[in-house]
């Protein structure tokens, strides 16, 4: 931890994942999964100080590989279940890394779930974080189709009212575009995280806009293996 002032880094990995168990430690395009994120964080040029915060003893062998680069935060087993939400994750993860009496001007989040993510993406949320003099930046990609083709249905699956009707006729090149979270970045000043508890729905916060083909979020066997096809194809 030598950087001051700097940006902290945290990446949450819990060893339970019902849809794709091990996930985290997954080996993917050669390396485990939450390799891809580590190394994006550390090739970045941002001064960042990196804590993994896991309950894995499979994941801790692997930070322990750039050791020199990013520290391991115990989480405990009150925030490893599937009813703890990210925030109090991020929130521990903070909490203890000021132990180390560090001062940070602010925090990102990076799920190790979003292994297509490069360092290039990274400083350029921070970029916009620092050209905007935001609260916020969060990552978000184009969605895929229209949410105004979707709809919820009822038990009966009923289509008698499942499209607006100045919808119905419209091409999809005139519809308008629609943006999704992706999960990758998320960045806030600390003064936000301490105040807000959130980085959304604020003044001042922006979207960072990341292309499609890095924006894959894996939570089940299919988008694995999609990311895996993604990377097949780089470069």
């Amino acid at each position: 931890m030598s950087c001051k002032p700097c940006y902290l880094a945290v990446i949450p990995a819990r060893a339970g994942s019902k849809r794709l168990p091990g996930k985290n430690h997954r080996i993917i395009n050669g390396k485990p999964l939450i390799a891809w994120t580590i190394e994006s964080a550390i090739a970045a040029d941002v001064d960042l100080d990196i804590v993994v915060t896991t309950d894995d003893a499979n994941v801790r062998n692997v930070v322990q590989q750039y050791n020199e680069n990013v520290a391991l935060i115990d989480r405990p087993s009150v925030l490893a279940s599937d009813s703890a939400s990210s925030m109090d994750v991020l929130f521990h993860a903070i909490a203890e890394a000021r132990l180390f009496n560090k001062s940070y001007q602010g925090v990102i989040l990076l799920q190790p779930t979003s292994p297509l993510r490069t360092k290039e993406d990274i400083e350029g949320a921070f970029r916009l974080f620092e050209e905007k003099n935001a609260t916020a930046v969060v990552s978000v990609t184009e969605c895929e189709h229209s949410p105004l083709w979707s709809n919820t249905l009822n038990d009966n699956k009923s289509m008698s009212a499942f499209i607006r009707d100045d919808v119905i006729g419209a091409r999809s090149q005139d519809l308008p575009s629609y943006f999704r979270l992706n999960g990758a970045i998320y960045i806030a000043s600390m003064s936000t995280i301490d105040t807000e508890k959130t980085f959304f729905n604020i003044p001042d916060s922006y979207a960072y806009v990341m292309d499609r083909s890095h924006s894959v979020d894996i939570d089940e066997k299919l988008d694995f293996e999609f990311a895996e096809f993604l990377f097949s194809k780089r470069v």
